[in-house]
C-alpha cells in the first residue's frame, strides 16, 4: 500500500502490477471503489486489470474512516468537487510519475466509483470505464464537455438506473465524444462485483451476472487497448483549472 501526500495528510493507494512483471513502462489505470469502500472484491478486480498489462492504482477514498467519510464522499460525487477529486488527481499525478507508467492513464469505477469516473472524464485521462454509474450525476452534461472516450456498462434491472445507458449515450453523442455504451437486459446493479450474500443480492437486483461481467470486461479491455496503448498520451497535462 502506497501513501500519497494530499493537502490533509495522505491517501492510501493499492498498487497492482501484472503477475510476473519484469519491468518496462505500462499504461496506467485508476480503479475507483464502490460505495462499500476498498474491499476484497475491488482488490481482486484491480489485480485482474493489472494482469491485462496495466499498472493499477486503487485509492481508498474513505481514508480517515469509512463511517466518517462516506457521507462526505457521497456529497462530493453529487456536486462534482471536494477532497475525493483532490485524492484522485494526486493518485493520477503519482501514477504518471512512476517509471512503470507510460503516462497514459484510464479510469475504471463501480457504482459510486463509476459516477466519479464520469465526473473526471475531462480531467486528463485517455479513457474512462464506468460500471453502473447510477443514478447519473447531476449536471453530467456539463462535466462531460471535453470528455475523453467513454466505455460504459449498465444493467437493465438496476433499480437506480432506468434509462441511464441511453441517456448517457445521447449526451456523449451530442458532445461528439467517442463512446461504447451497453445495457445488459438480465443484469442489475453491481453485476461485475462478486460480493458476499449473492442469493440475497439476486433478490434485490444487485447480484453478480457472469455473462454481463465477461462481456463488459472484454469491451473495456478492447477500448483501453485502443486508447491507452499509444505512443504518447492524448492528455499529458491537466489544466490547473480542472484539478
Amino acid at each position: 500500500m502506497l501513501h500519497i501526500p494530499v493537502a490533509d495528510g495522505t491517501v492510501p493507494v493499492l498498487l497492482s502490477l501484472p503477475t510476473g512483471y519484469t519491468g518496462g513502462p505500462l499504461p496506467g489505470v485508476i480503479a475507483i471503489h464502490d460505495i462499500l469502500g476498498l474491499h476484497q472484491d475491488i482488490t481482486r478486480i484491480s489485480k485482474r486489470i493489472a494482469d491485462q498489462g496495466y499498472i493499477v492504482a486503487t485509492p481508498d477514498l474513505y481514508h480517515g474512516g469509512k463511517v466518517r467519510c462516506i457521507t462526505r464522499v457521497m456529497r462530493e460525487v453529487m456536486i462534482g468537487e471536494g477532497r475525493s477529486f483532490d485524492d484522485l488527481a494526486a493518485t493520477r499525478e503519482a501514477l504518471v510519475a512512476r517509471s512503470e507508467c507510460t503516462g497514459a492513464v484510464g479510469v475504471v469505477g463501480f457504482c459510486q466509483g463509476g459516477r466519479f469516473a464520469l465526473l473526471v472524464a475531462s480531467r486528463g485521462y485517455e479513457a474512462v470505464a464506468p460500471f453502473y454509474s447510477t443514478p447519473l450525476p447531476p449536471r453530467i452534461e456539463k462535466h462531460l464537455q471535453g470528455s475523453c472516450p467513454v466505455v460504459a456498462s449498465f444493467g437493465r434491472r438496476d433499480p437506480f438506473g432506468t434509462g441511464s445507458g441511453a441517456k448517457l449515450q445521447r449526451i456523449l453523442d451530442r458532445a461528439d465524444v467517442e463512446n461504447d455504451i451497453k445495457t445488459y437486459p438480465g443484469a442489475g446493479h453491481s453485476f461485475a462485483n462478486e460480493l458476499p450474500a449473492q442469493p440475497f443480492l439476486r433478490l434485490t437486483g444487485f447480484a453478480f451476472h457472469e455473462e454481463a461481467a465477461t462481456d463488459s470486461w472484454e469491451r473495456v479491455f478492447a477500448f483501453f487497448d485502443k486508447y491507452l496503448r499509444t505512443d504518447s498520451p492524448a492528455h499529458p497535462e491537466v489544466p490547473d483549472n480542472q484539478l
